[in-house]
Protein backbone atom coordinates (compact mmCIF):
# COMPACT_ATOMS: atom_id res chain seq x y z
CA UNK A 1 0.00 0.00 0.00
CA UNK A 2 2.73 2.50 1.12
CA UNK A 3 4.27 1.59 -2.36
CA UNK A 4 1.64 2.44 -4.86
CA UNK A 5 0.84 5.44 -2.76
CA UNK A 6 5.00 6.82 -3.36
CA UNK A 7 4.28 5.29 -6.86
CA UNK A 8 1.43 7.61 -7.25
CA UNK A 9 3.43 10.64 -5.56
CA UNK A 10 5.90 9.95 -7.94
CA UNK A 11 3.98 10.41 -11.17
CA UNK A 12 1.97 13.57 -9.56
CA UNK A 13 5.42 14.98 -9.19
CA UNK A 14 6.28 14.35 -12.50
CA UNK A 15 3.01 15.94 -14.42
CA UNK A 16 3.48 18.87 -12.06
CA UNK A 17 7.30 19.57 -12.89
CA UNK A 18 6.28 19.09 -16.82
CA UNK A 19 3.46 21.30 -16.67
CA UNK A 20 5.66 23.72 -14.61
CA UNK A 21 8.29 23.77 -17.45
CA UNK A 22 6.17 24.36 -20.34
CA UNK A 23 6.50 27.66 -21.73
CA UNK A 24 3.91 30.64 -21.30
CA UNK A 25 2.01 32.85 -23.79
CA UNK A 26 1.79 35.74 -21.53
CA UNK A 27 0.54 39.01 -23.84
CA UNK A 28 0.22 39.82 -27.59
CA UNK A 29 1.01 43.10 -28.99
CA UNK A 30 0.58 44.27 -32.23
CA UNK A 31 1.49 47.67 -34.21
CA UNK A 32 0.36 48.00 -37.76
CA UNK A 33 2.31 50.30 -40.21
CA UNK A 34 1.85 51.35 -43.74
CA UNK A 35 3.54 48.33 -45.23
CA UNK A 36 4.29 46.22 -42.22
CA UNK A 37 2.43 44.45 -39.20
CA UNK A 38 4.16 43.30 -35.92
CA UNK A 39 2.78 40.82 -33.84
CA UNK A 40 4.67 39.89 -30.84
CA UNK A 41 3.69 37.15 -28.43
CA UNK A 42 5.19 37.82 -24.70
CA UNK A 43 7.15 34.54 -23.71
CA UNK A 44 8.09 33.48 -20.23
CA UNK A 45 11.03 31.80 -21.53
CA UNK A 46 12.81 31.61 -24.79
CA UNK A 47 10.19 29.73 -27.73
CA UNK A 48 10.58 26.89 -29.89
CA UNK A 49 8.51 27.39 -33.03
CA UNK A 50 7.59 26.22 -36.68
CA UNK A 51 5.50 28.00 -39.10
CA UNK A 52 3.67 27.67 -42.10
CA UNK A 53 1.23 29.78 -44.57
CA UNK A 54 -2.10 29.08 -45.77
CA UNK A 55 -4.47 30.02 -48.56
CA UNK A 56 -8.07 30.28 -48.91
CA UNK A 57 -8.33 32.13 -46.25
CA UNK A 58 -5.22 33.42 -45.88
CA UNK A 59 -3.74 32.43 -42.29
CA UNK A 60 -0.57 32.19 -40.52
CA UNK A 61 -0.02 29.00 -38.32
CA UNK A 62 2.42 28.72 -35.46
CA UNK A 63 3.56 25.86 -33.81
CA UNK A 64 5.00 26.57 -30.38
CA UNK A 65 6.93 23.67 -28.58
CA UNK A 66 6.20 22.79 -25.12
CA UNK A 67 3.69 25.75 -24.32
CA UNK A 68 0.39 25.70 -22.85
CA UNK A 69 -2.25 27.96 -24.52
CA UNK A 70 -4.17 28.95 -21.48
CA UNK A 71 -3.35 32.75 -21.76
CA UNK A 72 -6.41 34.72 -23.83
CA UNK A 73 -5.62 36.18 -26.92
CA UNK A 74 -7.13 39.64 -27.90
CA UNK A 75 -6.30 41.80 -30.67
CA UNK A 76 -6.60 45.55 -29.55
CA UNK A 77 -8.57 48.52 -31.10
CA UNK A 78 -5.69 49.75 -33.68
CA UNK A 79 -4.51 46.46 -34.67
CA UNK A 80 -5.05 47.75 -38.53
CA UNK A 81 -6.77 45.69 -41.28
CA UNK A 82 -4.44 43.13 -42.00
CA UNK A 83 -5.13 40.93 -39.18
CA UNK A 84 -8.45 39.53 -38.41
CA UNK A 85 -8.33 37.67 -35.61
CA UNK A 86 -5.57 35.96 -33.46
CA UNK A 87 -6.61 32.55 -31.88
CA UNK A 88 -5.65 28.99 -31.10
CA UNK A 89 -6.43 25.83 -33.01
CA UNK A 90 -5.72 22.12 -31.93
CA UNK A 91 -1.84 21.64 -31.47
CA UNK A 92 0.39 18.97 -32.64
CA UNK A 93 0.39 17.47 -28.71
CA UNK A 94 -1.01 18.34 -25.65
CA UNK A 95 1.96 19.97 -24.34
CA UNK A 96 2.36 22.43 -27.48
CA UNK A 97 0.05 25.20 -28.07
CA UNK A 98 -0.46 26.15 -32.08
CA UNK A 99 -1.66 29.90 -32.57
CA UNK A 100 -3.34 30.52 -35.84
CA UNK A 101 -2.87 34.36 -37.37
CA UNK A 102 -6.43 35.32 -39.84
CA UNK A 103 -5.06 37.35 -42.56
CA UNK A 104 -7.73 39.44 -45.13
CA UNK A 105 -5.14 39.19 -47.57
CA UNK A 106 -1.74 37.69 -48.46
CA UNK A 107 1.39 38.52 -46.59
CA UNK A 108 5.09 37.58 -46.29
CA UNK A 109 5.78 36.60 -42.98
CA UNK A 110 8.87 36.68 -41.30
CA UNK A 111 9.51 35.52 -37.55
CA UNK A 112 12.17 35.24 -35.01
CA UNK A 113 12.36 34.90 -31.63
CA UNK A 114 13.75 38.23 -28.78
CA UNK A 115 16.01 37.29 -25.92
CA UNK A 116 14.84 39.51 -22.86
CA UNK A 117 15.91 43.70 -23.09
CA UNK A 118 13.97 46.00 -20.71
CA UNK A 119 11.23 46.36 -19.88
CA UNK A 120 10.10 43.25 -22.23
CA UNK A 121 10.89 39.72 -21.32
CA UNK A 122 11.46 36.67 -24.15
CA UNK A 123 9.63 37.32 -27.14
CA UNK A 124 8.44 36.02 -30.30
CA UNK A 125 8.07 38.54 -33.14
CA UNK A 126 5.91 38.31 -36.53
CA UNK A 127 6.61 40.45 -39.15
CA UNK A 128 3.77 40.54 -41.81
CA UNK A 129 4.92 42.24 -44.96
CA UNK A 130 1.69 43.65 -46.25
CA UNK A 131 1.17 42.31 -49.97
CA UNK A 132 -2.03 45.32 -49.96
CA UNK A 133 0.58 48.04 -48.94
CA UNK A 134 1.16 50.89 -51.77
CA UNK A 135 4.75 49.58 -53.68
CA UNK A 136 6.75 52.66 -52.64
CA UNK A 137 5.26 54.48 -50.14
CA UNK A 138 6.81 55.54 -47.24
CA UNK A 139 5.70 55.74 -43.95
CA UNK A 140 5.00 59.02 -44.08
CA UNK A 141 1.77 61.19 -43.28
CA UNK A 142 3.57 63.49 -45.55
CA UNK A 143 1.39 66.94 -47.05
CA UNK A 144 1.66 67.02 -50.44
CA UNK A 145 1.64 71.27 -51.36
CA UNK A 146 -2.17 70.70 -53.42
CA UNK A 147 -4.07 69.74 -50.35
CA UNK A 148 -2.37 72.68 -48.04
CA UNK A 149 -4.30 75.69 -47.56
CA UNK A 150 -4.57 78.27 -49.77
CA UNK A 151 -2.45 81.08 -47.76
CA UNK A 152 0.37 78.39 -47.00
CA UNK A 153 0.47 76.35 -50.52
CA UNK A 154 3.20 76.75 -52.92
CA UNK A 155 2.66 77.15 -56.40
CA UNK A 156 4.90 73.96 -57.07
CA UNK A 157 3.57 71.09 -58.80
CA UNK A 158 4.50 68.44 -56.19
CA UNK A 159 4.01 64.63 -56.94
CA UNK A 160 3.88 61.70 -54.54
CA UNK A 161 6.99 60.39 -55.53
CA UNK A 162 8.26 63.30 -53.95
CA UNK A 163 9.22 64.87 -57.47
CA UNK A 164 8.56 68.18 -58.26
CA UNK A 165 7.75 70.75 -61.26
CA UNK A 166 11.38 72.54 -62.40
CA UNK A 167 11.70 75.75 -61.24
CA UNK A 168 9.31 76.15 -57.75
CA UNK A 169 9.36 72.85 -55.96
CA UNK A 170 9.00 72.63 -52.17
CA UNK A 171 11.71 72.44 -49.65
CA UNK A 172 11.25 68.65 -48.40
CA UNK A 173 11.98 68.00 -44.63
CA UNK A 174 12.37 64.08 -43.31
CA UNK A 175 11.01 63.71 -40.07
CA UNK A 176 12.12 60.90 -38.27
CA UNK A 177 10.43 60.25 -34.92
CA UNK A 178 13.23 57.86 -32.89
CA UNK A 179 12.15 54.55 -32.04
CA UNK A 180 8.75 53.23 -32.18
CA UNK A 181 6.72 49.91 -31.80
CA UNK A 182 8.63 47.04 -30.25
CA UNK A 183 11.22 49.07 -29.42
CA UNK A 184 10.37 52.17 -27.02
CA UNK A 185 13.82 54.24 -26.59
CA UNK A 186 14.56 54.99 -23.16
CA UNK A 187 11.90 54.79 -20.85
CA UNK A 188 12.29 57.46 -17.72
CA UNK A 189 11.88 57.03 -14.07
CA UNK A 190 8.04 57.73 -13.89
CA UNK A 191 7.60 55.27 -17.19
CA UNK A 192 7.92 58.05 -19.48
CA UNK A 193 8.38 55.96 -22.93
CA UNK A 194 10.63 57.87 -25.55
CA UNK A 195 8.83 56.80 -28.27
CA UNK A 196 5.71 58.71 -27.32
CA UNK A 197 7.63 61.98 -26.85
CA UNK A 198 9.66 62.02 -29.99
CA UNK A 199 6.12 61.46 -32.12
CA UNK A 200 4.25 64.03 -30.24
CA UNK A 201 7.05 66.87 -31.61
CA UNK A 202 7.70 65.36 -34.95
CA UNK A 203 4.14 65.68 -35.58
CA UNK A 204 4.03 69.42 -34.33
CA UNK A 205 7.30 70.16 -36.16
CA UNK A 206 5.23 68.27 -39.52
CA UNK A 207 2.64 70.82 -38.67
CA UNK A 208 4.40 73.90 -38.43
CA UNK A 209 6.25 72.85 -41.72
CA UNK A 210 3.52 72.24 -43.80
CA UNK A 211 2.11 74.98 -42.63
CA UNK A 212 5.07 77.24 -43.96
CA UNK A 213 4.79 77.88 -47.50
CA UNK A 214 7.27 76.59 -50.02
CA UNK A 215 8.06 73.51 -47.20
CA UNK A 216 6.65 70.31 -47.13
CA UNK A 217 7.43 67.57 -44.31
CA UNK A 218 7.59 63.73 -44.54
CA UNK A 219 7.55 61.79 -41.82
CA UNK A 220 9.48 58.14 -41.26
CA UNK A 221 6.79 56.96 -39.39
CA UNK A 222 3.34 58.93 -38.05
CA UNK A 223 2.06 56.40 -35.47
CA UNK A 224 3.53 53.68 -33.40
CA UNK A 225 5.35 51.19 -34.78
CA UNK A 226 8.74 50.01 -35.13
CA UNK A 227 10.95 51.24 -38.98
CA UNK A 228 14.22 49.62 -38.38
CA UNK A 229 17.30 52.60 -38.49
CA UNK A 230 18.96 51.95 -41.79
CA UNK A 231 15.63 51.98 -43.24
CA UNK A 232 14.89 56.09 -42.29
CA UNK A 233 17.60 57.34 -44.69
CA UNK A 234 16.02 55.59 -47.27
CA UNK A 235 12.78 56.27 -46.98
CA UNK A 236 13.98 60.14 -47.01
CA UNK A 237 15.61 59.45 -50.15
CA UNK A 238 13.02 57.93 -51.99
CA UNK A 239 10.66 61.20 -51.16
CA UNK A 240 13.97 63.29 -52.73
CA UNK A 241 13.97 65.05 -49.07
CA UNK A 242 16.50 68.42 -49.05
CA UNK A 243 16.90 67.85 -45.08
CA UNK A 244 16.67 65.03 -42.44
CA UNK A 245 16.53 65.79 -39.25
CA UNK A 246 15.48 62.50 -36.42
CA UNK A 247 14.34 63.45 -32.94
CA UNK A 248 15.51 61.61 -29.94
CA UNK A 249 15.58 61.97 -25.77
CA UNK A 250 18.88 61.26 -24.30
CA UNK A 251 19.30 58.71 -21.54
CA UNK A 252 22.15 58.03 -18.85
CA UNK A 253 22.20 55.55 -15.95
CA UNK A 254 22.25 58.47 -13.59
CA UNK A 255 19.76 61.11 -13.06
CA UNK A 256 21.62 63.71 -12.82
CA UNK A 257 22.35 64.71 -16.31
CA UNK A 258 20.19 67.03 -18.62
CA UNK A 259 20.26 68.63 -21.18
CA UNK A 260 19.56 68.72 -25.30
CA UNK A 261 22.29 68.26 -28.36
CA UNK A 262 22.68 67.54 -31.72
CA UNK A 263 24.63 65.21 -33.46
CA UNK A 264 25.74 65.10 -37.26
CA UNK A 265 27.52 62.39 -38.61
CA UNK A 266 31.29 61.44 -37.81
CA UNK A 267 33.97 61.51 -40.35
CA UNK A 268 34.87 57.67 -39.52
CA UNK A 269 31.26 56.63 -40.00
CA UNK A 270 30.82 58.95 -43.28
CA UNK A 271 34.23 57.32 -44.92
CA UNK A 272 32.84 53.86 -43.97
CA UNK A 273 29.39 54.52 -45.31
CA UNK A 274 31.03 56.12 -48.59
CA UNK A 275 33.04 52.88 -49.12
CA UNK A 276 29.67 50.73 -48.46
CA UNK A 277 28.35 52.88 -50.92
CA UNK A 278 30.37 52.28 -53.72
CA UNK A 279 30.80 48.69 -53.28
CA UNK A 280 27.12 48.47 -54.12
CA UNK A 281 27.30 49.51 -58.05
CA UNK A 282 23.64 49.36 -58.44
CA UNK A 283 22.77 52.34 -56.24
CA UNK A 284 25.48 54.48 -58.66
CA UNK A 285 22.68 55.21 -61.02
CA UNK A 286 20.39 56.31 -58.63
CA UNK A 287 23.36 58.34 -57.14
CA UNK A 288 24.24 60.00 -60.55
CA UNK A 289 20.88 60.28 -61.41
CA UNK A 290 20.36 61.55 -65.22
CA UNK A 291 24.56 61.82 -65.33
CA UNK A 292 24.52 57.82 -65.55
CA UNK A 293 22.74 57.45 -68.56
CA UNK A 294 25.27 59.30 -70.71
CA UNK A 295 28.11 57.62 -69.47
CA UNK A 296 29.14 55.10 -72.20
CA UNK A 297 32.65 53.93 -70.27
CA UNK A 298 31.44 51.71 -67.77
CA UNK A 299 34.68 51.20 -66.07
CA UNK A 300 35.23 55.16 -65.18
CA UNK A 301 31.60 55.05 -64.08
CA UNK A 302 33.32 53.92 -60.26
CA UNK A 303 35.43 57.01 -60.56
CA UNK A 304 33.00 59.22 -61.28
CA UNK A 305 30.82 58.14 -58.56
CA UNK A 306 33.17 58.60 -55.71
CA UNK A 307 34.00 61.74 -56.92
CA UNK A 308 30.30 62.89 -57.09
CA UNK A 309 29.68 61.00 -53.99
CA UNK A 310 32.70 62.50 -52.38
CA UNK A 311 31.57 66.16 -52.89
CA UNK A 312 27.77 65.47 -52.32
CA UNK A 313 29.05 63.86 -48.66
CA UNK A 314 30.81 66.86 -48.16
CA UNK A 315 27.76 69.51 -48.47
CA UNK A 316 25.98 67.14 -46.50
CA UNK A 317 28.17 67.20 -43.55
CA UNK A 318 29.16 70.84 -43.81
CA UNK A 319 25.01 71.64 -44.56
CA UNK A 320 24.43 69.33 -41.41
CA UNK A 321 26.96 71.06 -38.80
CA UNK A 322 25.80 74.26 -39.95
CA UNK A 323 21.77 73.54 -39.25
CA UNK A 324 22.99 71.89 -36.43
CA UNK A 325 24.67 75.33 -34.71
CA UNK A 326 21.53 77.04 -35.70
CA UNK A 327 19.46 74.09 -33.73
CA UNK A 328 21.27 74.75 -31.22
CA UNK A 329 21.02 78.93 -30.73
CA UNK A 330 17.28 78.34 -30.94
CA UNK A 331 17.32 75.08 -28.19
CA UNK A 332 18.85 77.45 -25.86
CA UNK A 333 15.91 79.50 -25.68
CA UNK A 334 13.86 76.54 -24.58
CA UNK A 335 15.88 74.09 -22.90
CA UNK A 336 19.38 74.05 -21.13
CA UNK A 337 22.08 72.36 -23.28
CA UNK A 338 24.16 69.47 -22.48
CA UNK A 339 26.00 70.14 -25.63
CA UNK A 340 26.58 73.63 -26.68
CA UNK A 341 28.23 72.24 -30.02
CA UNK A 342 27.16 69.68 -32.68
CA UNK A 343 29.05 66.69 -31.51
CA UNK A 344 29.98 63.78 -34.28
CA UNK A 345 28.77 60.04 -33.61
CA UNK A 346 28.08 57.34 -35.93
CA UNK A 347 24.30 56.89 -35.47
CA UNK A 348 23.15 54.18 -38.09
CA UNK A 349 20.36 57.22 -39.31
CA UNK A 350 22.54 59.72 -40.08
CA UNK A 351 24.23 57.73 -42.90
CA UNK A 352 22.54 58.88 -45.88
CA UNK A 353 25.82 60.86 -48.23
CA UNK A 354 23.64 62.42 -50.30
CA UNK A 355 20.89 64.16 -47.91
CA UNK A 356 21.84 66.47 -44.89
CA UNK A 357 20.80 64.91 -41.57
CA UNK A 358 21.04 66.18 -38.07
CA UNK A 359 19.62 63.68 -34.75
CA UNK A 360 18.55 65.95 -32.23
CA UNK A 361 17.81 64.81 -28.46
CA UNK A 362 15.88 67.08 -26.86
CA UNK A 363 16.97 66.51 -23.10
CA UNK A 364 17.34 63.99 -20.66
CA UNK A 365 14.66 61.91 -19.95
CA UNK A 366 16.33 59.89 -17.41
CA UNK A 367 16.39 63.44 -15.21
CA UNK A 368 13.18 63.24 -13.18
CA UNK A 369 12.80 67.31 -14.05
CA UNK A 370 13.47 67.11 -17.70
CA UNK A 371 10.66 64.00 -18.22
CA UNK A 372 8.43 65.72 -16.60
CA UNK A 373 9.18 69.03 -18.92
CA UNK A 374 8.94 66.28 -21.89
CA UNK A 375 5.65 65.37 -20.81
CA UNK A 376 4.50 68.89 -21.29
CA UNK A 377 2.23 69.92 -24.41
CA UNK A 378 3.73 73.04 -24.36
CA UNK A 379 7.27 72.40 -24.13
CA UNK A 380 6.70 69.91 -26.89
CA UNK A 381 5.82 72.78 -28.69
CA UNK A 382 8.82 74.65 -28.22
CA UNK A 383 10.80 72.69 -29.00
CA UNK A 384 9.44 71.60 -32.85
CA UNK A 385 8.97 75.67 -33.19
CA UNK A 386 12.96 75.82 -32.30
CA UNK A 387 14.04 73.07 -34.83
CA UNK A 388 11.46 74.88 -37.67
CA UNK A 389 13.30 78.18 -37.04
CA UNK A 390 16.80 77.27 -37.46
CA UNK A 391 15.45 74.77 -40.54
CA UNK A 392 13.71 78.15 -42.26
CA UNK A 393 16.50 80.31 -41.02
CA UNK A 394 19.01 77.86 -43.10
CA UNK A 395 16.88 77.32 -46.31
CA UNK A 396 16.22 81.18 -46.41
CA UNK A 397 20.07 81.78 -46.68
CA UNK A 398 20.85 79.12 -48.86
CA UNK A 399 17.51 77.60 -50.59
CA UNK A 400 18.24 74.25 -52.26
CA UNK A 401 18.05 75.07 -56.14
CA UNK A 402 15.42 74.61 -58.54
CA UNK A 403 12.68 75.53 -54.91
CA UNK A 404 10.65 78.14 -54.78
CA UNK A 405 12.75 79.90 -51.93
CA UNK A 406 15.34 79.65 -54.90
CA UNK A 407 13.56 81.16 -57.17
CA UNK A 408 12.52 84.44 -54.87
CA UNK A 409 15.63 84.81 -53.77
CA UNK A 410 17.08 85.28 -57.28
CA UNK A 411 14.34 88.19 -58.04
CA UNK A 412 15.43 89.91 -54.59
CA UNK A 413 17.80 92.43 -53.58
CA UNK A 414 19.75 93.38 -50.95
CA UNK A 415 20.26 96.12 -48.69
CA UNK A 416 22.79 97.43 -46.09
CA UNK A 417 21.40 99.23 -42.95
CA UNK A 418 22.68 102.80 -42.68
CA UNK A 419 22.36 104.86 -40.05
CA UNK A 420 18.79 106.35 -39.53
CA UNK A 421 17.12 103.75 -41.77
CA UNK A 422 14.37 101.72 -39.91
CA UNK A 423 12.47 98.86 -41.34
CA UNK A 424 9.27 100.85 -41.96
CA UNK A 425 11.36 103.43 -43.84
CA UNK A 426 12.88 100.88 -46.27
CA UNK A 427 9.81 98.98 -46.82
CA UNK A 428 8.29 102.41 -47.62
CA UNK A 429 11.58 103.35 -49.90
CA UNK A 430 11.60 99.63 -51.75
CA UNK A 431 7.69 99.42 -52.18
CA UNK A 432 7.28 96.23 -50.00
CA UNK A 433 5.08 95.29 -47.55
CA UNK A 434 7.02 95.24 -43.95
CA UNK A 435 5.52 91.76 -43.14
CA UNK A 436 7.04 90.89 -46.34
CA UNK A 437 10.55 92.28 -45.88
CA UNK A 438 10.06 90.74 -42.29
CA UNK A 439 9.63 87.14 -43.36
CA UNK A 440 12.45 87.12 -45.98
CA UNK A 441 14.89 88.22 -43.84
CA UNK A 442 13.62 85.85 -40.37
CA UNK A 443 12.90 89.02 -38.43
CA UNK A 444 10.79 88.53 -35.00
CA UNK A 445 11.07 92.25 -34.55
CA UNK A 446 10.96 95.60 -36.33
CA UNK A 447 14.86 96.33 -34.66
CA UNK A 448 17.24 96.37 -37.51
CA UNK A 449 21.11 97.42 -36.73
CA UNK A 450 23.24 99.21 -38.86
CA UNK A 451 25.50 97.13 -41.22
CA UNK A 452 22.90 94.30 -41.17
CA UNK A 453 22.29 93.19 -45.29
CA UNK A 454 18.35 92.66 -45.80
CA UNK A 455 16.78 90.65 -48.67
CA UNK A 456 14.34 93.07 -50.45
CA UNK A 457 12.28 91.06 -52.06
CA UNK A 458 10.43 92.41 -55.44
CA UNK A 459 7.15 94.15 -55.40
Amino acid sequence: MVRKILSVMCIWVVVQTVHAAQNQIDGLRIWPSPDNTRIVLDMSSAPEFTYFPLKNPHRLVIDLSNTSDSKTLSLQSDSGDLVRKVRYSTPKNKQSARVVIELNRAASPSLFAMTPTKPYGHRLVIDLKDSGAPAASPSSSGTSASSKSPSSASTSSVVMDGSSSHRNRDIIVAIDAGHGGEDPGSIGPAGTYEKHITLSIAKKLEAMINGERGMRAIMTRSGDYYVSPNKRPELARKQKADLLISIHADAFSQPQPKGGSVWVLSMRRADTELGRWLEKSERHSELLGGAAEVISDKSNERYLAETILGLSMDHSMATSHDLGNKVIEEMKQVTSLHKRAPQAASFAVLTAPDIPSILVEVGFISNPQEEKNLNWGKHREKLAKAMFTAAKRYFKQVPPDGTLWALERADSRTHTVRSGESLSLLAQRYNVNVSRLKAANNLNSDVVRIGQVLTIPRS
